[in-house]
């Protein structure tokens, strides 16, 4: 089995914090994601996460206008400078201190970023790796407190600076004697947002109490026929003169300056949002339309036409504030960020629809499962939502919010179409994956808390733990009722499992026992297997011979089920020991008393287990060698606790850790500084986090084909997977195979010679070429002559190319020939070609689901065309409407 593992891409988490961004077609958008980005690609409905992380989490991103280099920056101010289209990192910088804002001009030469009261701007570096690629061209000042918002002129010639002193300014960027920088004042609150209008002589200045003023660039001697002379008193404007801002692009000779000709900044208009107490949180506006986008702090956007400020449309998105705004660049795509809840929203204002909506859990996520295709994963939370998520895409496309309290396990039928979860509100739950509803739950006697969830092989038969009572419930899917109440533990259920080859239900218990029971036959239990400690999850291995149990003193004890003895153990400890906690009096390699695997799964193929626990990384063993292969590290994220090594003795205070000392109080918002958590609980409202989250892995699960696995973890939903495509593995390789021979080879028409020696050789494109030379009536005779070792390479190329090419009844005929004509070989070794059958699974699934939806297409189409005849219209009317039929 390979084990080289990479991460593939992070669900369950859309956004956390920071602002959105579009890419320059307007197609994508860019959401910060703890500290890690994603891109969503709106029109292929499909998300990636990139591979690099920050240090700490990000609080701004920007793109260049030509999607070349990207910024992403933290909380402490270090940049990553990445190359967007290659996804690598170009170069690492440290701006020392938070960045509020920061964005690249229109030209891309140069970009400005917001560091407290200061605007740095900086030229733009090249897109390959160099020594000192940030060049600063300069700083400007003259801001009394933090900026809150940079925009730059369509020229790059001037920005805009809003900031909280309750101004904004206007700063060139090349500095000349004659242009003074100008100061527009007028406000009560901070700034949020500052523009400028298409032709640049006009300016829209935002504050957070809700007020817009409108500035016009006009001359001293014009005067509005309404404005009195004490109203011209009062407005506080700076006068400058009329050369240096000149938008067109002509150099201007400033020799021919006419210092007589003044002009000035002018206020021609106050308009107020009035929202009823709600706050200006975020805004954005869009030149070309003149459409301007708030956010306000009660979940409620507005739409305005500017200058006119007519409301074109408002709509309440969201239950707590909007923290982020952005436009795309035809103006049509509206994205929202809210970080209370880690909703991502984007909106088609126009057809008043949904472009995409998406929310994580906002709670701690405590379990997954994958589906037995591996198409899918079902993820549950604290928040009591069942999540279903599409791995292709990286989208979740269903959620159950029928659970009360905390979802604590799920578990996927066999055939794929059930989902059953358990929750501490007392109900196991049985949801229908093709009519999306609840159709069957589950409750005990008394109320209790179920902890652990089992269903048999058929489907028909679900089980659950307690932790309250401790007995094992046993229902009938089919009639609902309860069949069998399971008595034996003395302490909490803390796991249970379905062996994969009979029908006996192995559980777990904080009592230090393993108990098997045959629930179909007469005796409760079959055994008792006593571990050393409290045992806190137990699986068992694809062909049913072994169990593994974790334990609370970090080890992994194997059973052998025919004999109910013990194998062997791994000590794990050690392995999974690393991270020390903000309050920790120890240091990492001496604090591993408390460090344990919380949970266990087997590869597909059952030779190696995963284990993942309280603790930064996750342990993949060797279950014949009983040896540790590989350590994976899940997050670098220092805003989490537990990732550091080393704690820097600066940041320890007379009041404890600087990280952990609560400044909500020193908010300015009320709603921020309310305190909605339960006393002397640590769960309650954890969107407003009172301590620094901790690293852990909930749940982890290897993926039924083999080529991934997921984990429940602190940042997210982790996937990593196997990528081929990168790798080059020969198999069996001798000198004389190469490319020119396997063509010319394939020239002579000796088609299963062509078909090894690209299995030899490895490479995708050749074996491609090969397969797809090979014509039908040639596949059973070389299915019958293909050598056994390569059956298995065939199949698994079958079920990967079969998601890219058009050709279904080609892919079709292979399978149909290798089960009529290998099925016995295959069948006997069921167990080795397990993972490659839900390959196919799933590859086969797919094609049926887009044939389905194509049919259907064209059915109503077919029925519109007769039906249209039917009413006598011409038939070069009717022709018009061409079918395509793949």
């Amino acid at each position: 089995m390979k084990t080289d593992f990479k991460f593939s891409n992070l669900c369950g988490t859309v956004y956390t914090k920071g602002n959105l961004c579009f890419t320059p077609d307007g197609n994508s958008l860019l959401s910060p994601v703890g500290n890690r980005i994603s891109q969503f690609d709106l029109v292929n409905n499909k998300s990636f996460t990139f591979p690099f992380e920050n240090k700490k989490n990000i609080n701004r991103i920007a793109l260049s206008p030509n999607a070349s280099l990207l910024l992403s920056i933290d909380e402490d101010g270090r940049v990553l400078l990445v190359n967007f289209q290659r996804r690598i990192v170009l170069h690492e910088f440290n701006f020392k201190s938070k960045v509020a804002d920061a964005q690249f001009s229109p030209d891309g030469k140069y970009f400005a970023v917001a560091v407290g009261k200061t605007i740095q701007v900086w030229k733009s570096p090249g897109f390959n790796r160099e020594f000192s690629p940030f060049i600063l061209h300069h700083k400007y000042i003259g801001h009394y407190d933090d900026i809150t918002k940079i925009t730059w002129s369509n020229n790059s010639r001037l920005f805009l600076s809003a900031s909280k002193d309750m101004t904004v300014k206007i700063y060139p960027l090349i500095l000349n004697k004659e242009f003074n920088t100008v100061t527009l004042s007028g406000h009560r609150d901070y700034v949020i947002g500052a523009y400028f209008s298409e032709d640049q002589e006009t300016i829209y200045t935002i504050s957070r109490d809700g007020a817009l003023f409108i500035w016009k660039f006009s001359s001293l001697k014009e005067k509005d026929s309404d404005s009195s002379e004490e109203e011209e008193k009062k407005k506080d404007l700076m006068e400058i003169d009329d050369e240096p801002l000149k938008t067109n692009n002509d150099n201007n000779d400033n020799n021919n300056y006419n210092k007589n000709n003044k002009k000035r900044w002018r206020i021609i208009a106050k308009h107020y949002f009035n929202q009823s107490g709600a706050k200006v949180n975020c805004s954005d506006y869009h030149i070309k339309s003149n459409l301007l986008v708030v956010g306000f702090s009660s979940g409620i956007f507005g739409i305005w036409e500017m200058p006119e400020f007519n409301n074109i449309h408002t709509l309440s998105i969201s239950q707590k504030k909007i923290d982020t705004v952005s436009i795309n660049s035809t103006g049509e795509w509206l994205a929202f960020g809210s970080s209370k809840l880690g909703q991502l929203l984007v909106w088609e204002w126009q057809s008043e629809s949904y472009v995409l909506k998406q929310q994580g859990h906002y709670y701690d996520m405590n379990t997954l499962s994958y589906s037995s295709d591996g198409q899918y994963i079902a993820t549950g939370g604290d928040d009591g939502k069942v999540k279903v998520w599409n791995i292709l895409s990286g989208f979740c496309f269903v959620t159950f919010s029928e659970h009360t309290s905390g979802v604590t396990m799920l578990e996927f039928a066999k055939n794929g179409q059930v989902l059953f979860s358990a929750s501490l509100d007392g109900t196991v739950r049985a949801f229908d994956l093709i009519r999306y509803r609840n159709f069957r739950t589950f409750t005990s006697p008394t109320p209790i808390q179920f902890s652990s969830l089992a269903v048999d092989q058929s489907g028909e038969i679900v089980s659950a733990g307690s932790l309250d009572t401790f007995e094992i419930f046993v229902w009938s899917v089919q009639t609902g009722k309860l069949l069998d109440i399971m008595a034996g533990h003395e302490g909490p259920i803390s796991g249970i499992a379905f062996s994969p080859s009979n029908d006996q239900l192995a559980s777990s218990s904080w009592d230090g026992t393993v108990r098997t029971w045959d629930i179909f036959g007469r005796g409760k239990y079959v055994d008792v297997l006593r571990l050393t400690s409290d045992v806190l999850s137990v699986t068992y291995q694809p062909d049913g011979k072994q169990l593994a149990a974790s334990t609370l003193d970090g080890q992994i004890s194997f059973w052998d089920i025919e004999n109910c003895t013990q194998t062997a153990f791994i000590e794990g400890r050690k392995d999974i020991s690393g991270g020390r906690k903000m309050d920790d009096r120890r240091t990492a390699a001496n604090s591993s008393s408390g460090k344990s695997f919380n949970s266990l799964c087997y590869s597909a193929d059952g030779s190696c287990i995963i284990a993942g626990g309280n603790s930064k990384y996750i342990c993949l063993y060797d279950v014949k060698e009983k040896l540790l292969i590989k350590k994976f590290q899940i997050s670098h994220n220092l805003s989490l606790d537990g990732i550091r090594e080393f704690l820097n003795s600066k940041y320890m205070t007379e009041a404890g850790p600087l990280n952990l000392i609560d400044n909500t109080g020193d908010l300015s918002d009320l709603e921020d500084r309310l305190d909605t958590s339960l006393p002397g609980t640590q769960k309650g409202d954890l969107s407003v986090r009172r301590v620094r989250p901790e690293i852990r892995t909930k749940c982890i699960k290897f993926s039924p084909t083999g080529r991934s696995w997921a984990a429940a973890s602190t940042e997210g939903l982790l996937i990593y997977s196997l990528d081929e495509m990168l790798i080059f593995d020969p198999f069996d390789l001798e000198i004389e195979i190469t490319p020119t021979t396997i063509l010319s080879t394939l020239r002579s028409c000796d088609f299963l010679k062509a078909l090894i020696m690209s299995f030899r050789l490895n490479e995708r494109y050749l074996i491609h070429q090969v397969y797809e030379t090979i014509p039908p009536d040639e596949i059973e005779l070389i299915i019958k002559d293909l050598p056994e070792k390569y059956i298995d390479r065939l199949l698994k190329f079958i079920s990967e190319h079969m998601e890219e090419s058009p050709h279904i009844e080609f892919h079709l005929l292979w399978i149909s020939k290798m089960l009529s004509t290998r099925g016995k070989y295959l069948k006997l070794h069921s167990n080795e070609f397990s993972s490659t059958f839900r390959l196919l699974q799933k590859a086969i699934g797919k094609m049926q689901e887009d044939i389905v939806k194509l049919c259907d297409d064209n059915k109503y189409m077919i029925k519109y065309i007769l039906s249209a005849c039917e009413k006598g219209e011409k038939v070069s009317e009717v022709e018009n409407s061409i079918i395509e039929v793949k």
